[in-house]
């Protein structure tokens, strides 16, 4: 690594560790990159669809999420082909599912 961020693996873990602390689901679907691999957040709402954000950083280098389909519900068949299409474009992307009705996540970082 060549900057001060800790490795992708350390920081899922801990979100994860986190997640779980607050009683919501949190499910390692996909390992990435030990070091360097991006995260991208399936947010299974159940009944109501599935919203997917992928890891990115805003103009300061902040954690930010971008929301794919401009944050919009879809069926979870949809979120996994979207996912799956990533992967296929990064084979070093984690990939997160969480289970809350409410969408709730614990990670940091603002929705751009």
């Amino acid at each position: 690594m060549d900057d001060d961020r800790i490795p992708t693996e350390l920081w899922v873990k801990a979100h994860v560790r986190r997640c779980v602390a607050e009683a919501i689901p949190a499910y390692v679907v996909r390992k990435g990159s030990p070091y360097g691999g991006l995260v991208m957040l399936k947010l299974n709402q159940l009944e109501q669809g599935c919203r997917v954000l992928t890891q990115t950083r805003d103009m300061d280098g902040r954690t930010a999420w971008l929301a794919a389909r401009e944050n919009a519900l879809m069926p979870e068949a949809d979120a996994d082909a979207y996912i799956e299409r990533a992967v296929k474009r990064d084979p070093d992307l984690w990939v997160i599912e969480i289970e809350d009705r409410a969408g709730r996540h614990p990670f940091e970082g603002k929705l751009i």
